[in-house]
């Protein structure tokens, strides 16, 4: 896993690396799922959170910059492993989770683990850990909508701090540094995470709105970061923005490159969609695919595919727009209109190859409610 979806996807930091190698994902996922344990996917950890994917883990620790001489403190403990993965780099952490039925299951099992330089407690992590501050370092392991200010006032001078910041489901990553006195912000690349909840979820203004699912940027327009990746899509792999009259809809498109069979080349995008409220969704892109042929399974090649998830987050259904493409044709457009799930109350949507070989691109992605 560290090998192919952490060192694979550019973390170089060695000292972050080998950490991910010793920390046991397993024992920080629910039994049920630790088949899944070295995936590189978020998994449900119950009430209603989940555990990071590794190279989300990888990142968010490669950007915080670890010393040995650090304290830091995480907001939204989960099930422990970002905690368990920054314990052996820095000097302290300090963790927070306001769902208390998690925070005491993660403290038991990083006190079985012996990650004895972590202190948890309870608590809701948009007010900081004031009788511990300041911090050399932050990390935000949920998404408010902005940066809280009692998180700013407690980082040190010279500090840094990690989070994901904006909409439900449409968040990018920030790296805030305090020098001078001042704040300096760096938008880093998109992501998602659980939301903060809280006082953050309070002061929250925009919300999703499950009746009306939509996607955001599906024609790659908007970017982000110095990469220029897409605004609301993440965990991407193995694609790149392409920028030119050819591109279907607007400006742009995005091409997946794969020569691996098997190797992860995807982007992904959240949205809200109630079941109860929305009986149906037409899915379409546009779609271009040159040599394209099937990975170690059938399933694994270039789609457009949406997996509809309960209130827990867990699996209740999922949908392939026009089958599994192979071979090589130019733009079309690939549309259907599928059953939503009445349990369902998000879903992701997934581009890319898949784990399939050649090349795939894509423009105009999109999702509606059919009235």
């Amino acid at each position: 896993m560290v090998d192919d979806e952490v060192v694979g996807a550019g973390i170089t930091n060695p000292r972050v690396v080998e950490s991910m190698r010793k920390t046991p994902r397993h024992e920080f996922v629910p039994i049920k799922l630790i088949d899944r344990a070295y995936f590189d996917m978020s998994l449900p950890i119950g009430e209603h959170q989940t555990i990071s994917p590794p190279m989300m883990v990888a990142y968010m620790s490669e950007q915080l910059d670890p010393q040995p001489t650090d304290r830091v403190l995480e907001i939204g403990t989960g099930s422990g492993y970002q905690a368990a993965v920054l314990s052996p780099l820095v000097k302290e952490v300090y963790s927070i989770e306001i769902v208390e039925a998690l925070g005491r299951h993660a403290a038991q099992t990083l006190k079985r683990l012996k990650y004895t330089n972590v202190i948890t407690k309870i608590g809701d992590g948009y007010l900081g850990w004031p009788e511990h501050a300041p911090f050399d370092k932050i990390i935000v392991t949920c998404s408010p909508e902005t940066v809280p200010q009692p998180l700013i006032d407690q980082l040190k001078e010279g500090g840094r701090m990690v989070v994901p910041v904006g909409e439900r489901y449409q968040q990018v990553f920030h790296l805030l540094k305090k020098e001078n006195g001042k704040l300096i912000n760096e938008a880093l690349r998109p992501t998602l995470f659980v939301p903060m909840t809280g006082e953050a979820e309070e002061k929250r203004e925009k919300k999703p709105d499950p009746a009306h699912p939509h996607l955001a940027n599906g024609s790659f327009e908007q970017l982000v970061g110095a990469g220029g990746q897409p605004v609301g899509w993440y965990y991407v792999r193995q694609m790149k923005v392409v920028t030119g009259p050819g591109a279907p809809d607007g400006e742009r498109c995005v091409t997946f490159t794969n020569d691996v069979p098997g190797r992860g080349s995807r982007a992904l995008q959240g949205f809200a969609v109630d079941g109860r409220k929305v009986h149906e969704l037409k899915i379409s892109c546009m779609a271009r695919c040159k040599d394209v042929f099937p990975g170690p399974t059938p399933d694994q090649t270039a789609q457009l595919a949406v997996i509809f998830m309960d209130e827990n987050r867990g699996s209740v259904g999922s949908v392939c727009v026009g089958g599994f493409w192979r071979g090589s044709f130019d733009w079309q457009e690939k549309s259907g209109t599928f059953r939503v799930p009445a349990k369902a109350r998000e879903a992701i949507v997934t581009i890319g190859l898949l784990g399939g070989t050649g090349e795939a691109s894509y423009d105009n992605v999109q999702v509606e409610a059919v009235r």
